[in-house]
């Protein structure tokens, strides 16, 4: 093994090779309802002991010269897409936007007063919502009110999610002022029957603009994003979206299965159950758009990323650097995200922090001069060790037995255990051990969220539904 690397990574070529046989027997079997993942333990074992005093101490304690992160969410759309799980509303009025922003400056200022000059900032995401639904002068004045707060590295990474309908070459001057590093656009499929049914209408003609708009700009990072599984999609629709991808040459691809939890997002009762494709169907969609992307030689970053060789994040998955956090797979190693505006999360060494939901109650709370956390989670010595465990499956499909001890002891020691019996009793042979170390078979790797939940306590003390697994 290379130096830094515990498990070793495996190429494109035999990603998406080995995992096209997988039988349709076990796809079926394994098709469960399980988290994603993004964080562990997941959001809804969140719980309201953690409050917004809980939080300013966890900030305050933030150890000098630390490195952190941002998550910036702008809870508004100017149209409300029926896939969408994220904390958002639609306004065709400025003005909610425009009362949002004063709060979110102000939870700037109270979170900066904490954390003061002692970090600085490794990257910045932007996200919702749309961020573009901002007004280029806000954009701008957003920007500067965080660089006026907090310390940035001069190499700090800046990604912002784009809806390509928002754009004009106002807003594409703004995010270069802004000095936006990564565009992340969501694409999900160009079908015009599968966009109608989502409510998400937007052509190839306007994508390909905005993608050669930011790269005039200087941008040098293109992410898009794919989905599978979505209403009377099929696999030739789905064939000829990702060519369309691969014909804008962006350096990464993210390829996620729709998440349909009208439970918890009731807009999507507005798509027809009826159409959507079932568990093997499903599976077979994102093994063939996982083919054509490898084929075109993205490399295969964990369960549902692909990027070029030259991309930070094939580099940092080749170095064994590879992490995990409530946007996807990532490159950046701060310990510590910060998440600005409601319904945002907060990674820190002592645990989760969510900020309250309602853009009313946030910015009440922060109009008091409250830190708006209103749920989370305080991390026990345990859960820190099941989440580098889990984290790793998600990240490298495998976890050194001597790195889990070396790290956690006896915990460690008695995780090595339970995983060993998991080996023993898997009769689908999706976990292995090998040369003394833990690795999810090949046939196993489309099915990685199902085995980092045997290692997740909490799921069967929760209630908690959950999206299915491919």
């Amino acid at each position: 093994m290379r130096p830094g690397r515990e498990i070793p990574a495996m190429s494109s070529a035999m990603f998406s090779q080995d995992l096209s046989g997988v039988s349709r027997a076990l796809a079926g079997r394994i098709g469960e309802s399980v988290p994603r993942y993004t964080s562990y333990p997941t959001a809804p074992h969140f719980h309201a002991g953690v409050t917004g005093e809980t939080v300013r101490g966890w900030l305050a304690a933030i150890p000098r010269g630390e490195t952190i992160s941002l998550y910036v969410h702008i809870p508004f759309c100017d149209r409300l897409c029926w896939f969408c799980a994220c904390h958002t509303k639609q306004t065709l009025r400025y003005e909610p936007v425009s009362d949002y922003l004063k709060s979110l400056h102000a939870e700037i200022a109270l979170v900066a007063g904490l954390v003061g000059g002692r970090s600085q900032v490794r990257s910045v995401h932007f996200g919702g919502g749309s961020p573009t639904m901002l007004r280029p002068d806000d954009l701008v004045a957003l920007d500067a009110a965080m660089r006026a707060a907090f310390s940035y590295r001069p190499d700090a990474e800046i990604s912002v999610e784009i809806d390509p309908n928002d754009m004009d070459a106002a807003r594409f001057d703004a995010l270069a002022a802004i000095g936006m590093t990564r565009a992340s656009l969501g694409v999900q499929d160009f079908d015009p029957k599968v966009q109608k049914a989502i409510n998400r209408e937007q052509g190839f003609a306007i994508t390909k603009a905005v993608v050669d708009g930011v790269r005039a700009r200087g941008v040098g990072s293109v992410n898009l994003d794919l989905l599978y599984g979505l209403p009377h999609q099929t696999r030739q629709g789905l064939a000829a979206t990702v060519a369309c991808c691969l014909s804008l040459r962006p350096d990464r691809i993210a390829l996620f299965g729709y998440a349909h939890v009208p439970w918890f997002k009731k807009h999507q009762t507005m798509i027809d159950e009826a159409a959507l494709p079932d568990a093997v169907t499903r599976f077979e969609q994102s093994r063939l758009a996982a083919r054509l992307i490898g084929a075109a030689g993205y490399g295969a970053i964990g369960l549902d990323h692909f990027a070029r060789s030259s991309d930070s994040l094939a580099v940092a998955a080749s170095g064994g650097r590879l992490r995990r956090n409530f946007q996807g797979y990532t490159d950046d190693a701060s310990p510590i995200l910060i998440g600005l505006g409601p319904s945002s999360i907060s990674r820190l060494p002592q645990g989760y922090a969510q900020n309250a939901p309602a853009a009313a109650v946030y910015g009440r709370l922060v109009g008091e001069g409250r830190v708006p956390a209103t749920r989370g989670l305080a991390l026990s010595a345990e859960d820190h060790a099941r989440g580098w465990l889990i984290e790793r499956l998600m990240c490298d499909f495998g976890f050194s037995r001597g790195a889990l001890v070396a790290r956690f002891g006896e915990i460690g020691q008695a995780l090595v255990a339970e995983a060993e019996r998991h080996v023993a009793s898997d009769g689908d042979g999706l976990l292995l051990m090998r040369g003394g170390d833990f690795v999810v078979s090949l046939d196993g790797r489309p099915f990685v969220r199902s085995v980092a939940a045997r290692f997740d306590p909490y799921l069967a003390s929760g209630k908690a539904r959950h999206s299915a697994a491919v």
